[in-house]
């Protein structure tokens, strides 16, 4: 597939305020604004090519912590996804990227609140039907989270990869990414490789309920982990497995967080899974 993408040529990107959505035909990568938990976050819109009055599936793709929409597994599978007429859109939490917000103020749970944003946007679009979710490392604990409040009416599958729900019991422990500081009396700030992670942030994860919120989805979930992890160890994601009534958990040898090793095979992977069977 990562061969067949090579060749294609995918729309121009252009801004949502430019000029607007075509009425159907021709596929369109669009830059948007929506309004997110501290301010404006910067998204990209895939929207395969559709007839008048035509909907298809969306997933809403969420990257990790330090990240940012251009993240390589998350625009490989927004365009993979294109290919399969499958609608994606990739944005910025708050504090990433060019969206707005300080880093140091990001909370899992405002990134929760920025989610729910894009969700509340996909929806409005007329060419939107079913809505999924999906997410990598940090961001895959806010899609798990995002996914159990909203439950499976409104979310049709779900996709975690190397979802970080270490960052829990790293909270606790006082450890974020090998810098240690005192977890009973937090630092104003945790410098983390050039960034600095606010007091909110390490309060916010060590009471942060992950699994039991993500277990209130009870529709289909596809956990992808590389057993190489030496950031998130995959026995999080097996935990996350015991925790869905529905799902499927990809371990696989010699992979490592960021899914550097066999990238294309993992985000064929996730994108098949949310293609459907014979897609």
């Amino acid at each position: 597939m990562g061969a067949v993408l090579l060749s294609l040529a995918f729309p121009a990107v252009c801004r949502e305020n430019d000029r607007a959505w075509q009425s159907g035909g021709e596929p369109e990568v669009i830059e948007v604004e929506i309004d997110g938990a501290v301010g404006k976050l910067a998204g990209i819109v895939y929207r395969p090519g559709v007839a008048e009055g035509e909907i298809v599936p969306i997933v809403i793709l969420m990257h990790g912590f330090m990240s940012d929409k251009q993240s390589r597994v998350i625009g490989d599978i927004a365009e993979k996804l294109m290919v399969k007429g499958i609608a994606s859109i990739r944005f910025d939490f708050n504090g990433h990227g060019e969206s707005d917000g300080e880093f140091g103020n990001m909370t899992v749970a405002n990134e929760i609140e920025d989610a729910a944003k894009v969700y509340e946007y996909v929806r409005s679009l007329d060419f939107v039907g079913s809505v999924a979710l999906l997410g990598h490392s940090q961001g895959g604990v806010v899609a798990s989270m995002l996914a159990g409040e909203l439950g499976a009416e409104k979310v049709a599958s779900l996709v975690l990869m190397a979802p970080a729900a270490v960052l829990r019991d790293d909270a606790l422990n006082g450890v974020m990414f090998g810098v240690r500081y005192d977890p009973q009396d937090i630092p104003e700030f945790v410098p983390v490789s050039g960034r600095h992670v606010g007091r909110e942030y390490v309060k916010v994860a060590q009471t942060l309920p992950i699994y039991e919120t993500a277990a209130l989805y009870g529709g289909p979930v596809c956990i992808i982990h590389g057993m190489s992890d030496d950031i998130v160890p995959y026995s999080y994601s097996v935990r996350y497995k015991e925790s869905y009534k529905d799902a499927v958990l990809h371990l696989v040898e010699g992979e490592d967080h960021g899914f550097s090793v066999r990238r294309d095979e993992m985000t064929d992977m996730a994108v098949q899974f949310l293609a459907g069977p014979g897609k």
